[in-house]
């Protein structure tokens, strides 16, 4: 038997909500690293920074989505390659709050993770710019939860712990 992996990298798809009307689905990268056993990462592609217009109507639109109510660009060149200096956005906070926010809302700053109807589930984001609101498909949640847990159970994670470096990323 193969020991678990030391981090997981799981791409899933989530409803940014933007209004009652109107949201995108956009990919979102789940990230758990063992050697930072108590966090988990979401990272969301750059364009859909807190401080960028949802509503620029050359912005991220999704003919497929019947909740995307934007109107297209304009199909005048081929879209320029994307601006790869801009960096993603990373939100990073406790495994156990995702967890936990499977089954009952949970948090109380600046996140907080709720069941919702239909076997979703809702992730807050709020920040100074604002906040998001996303919605997730439970199984692909739980799904990554799970295989976090087979990284390092729950319990588990002093033991994976490296306070030295975690002490010296605190103070640089």
């Amino acid at each position: 038997m193969s020991a678990a992996p030391a981090s997981i990298e799981q791409h899933t798809q989530a409803r940014l909500i933007l209004g009652t009307h109107r949201s995108v689905l956009l990919r979102v990268t789940l990230r758990y690293r063992a050697e930072d056993p108590l966090a988990v990462r979401m990272v969301f592609p750059a364009e859909y920074a807190l401080d960028a217009d949802p509503y620029d109507p050359h912005g991220p639109h999704n003919p497929d989505d019947p909740f995307d109510t934007a109107a297209p660009a304009a199909p005048a060149a081929p879209a320029a390659p994307a601006d790869r200096s801009v960096p993603d956005i990373e939100w990073v906070f406790a495994r156990q709050l995702l967890s936990a926010g499977l089954d009952l809302a949970v948090g109380e700053g600046d996140v907080r993770v709720r069941p919702a109807f239909g076997m979703r589930t809702m992730v807050e984001l709020r920040s100074p710019e604002g906040v998001a609101l996303l919605q997730f498909a439970r199984a692909d949640l739980r799904r990554f939860v799970w295989r976090s847990h087979l990284a390092v159970p729950e319990g588990q994670e002093l033991r994976h712990l490296d306070c030295d470096r975690a002490l010296a990323q605190l103070l640089a």
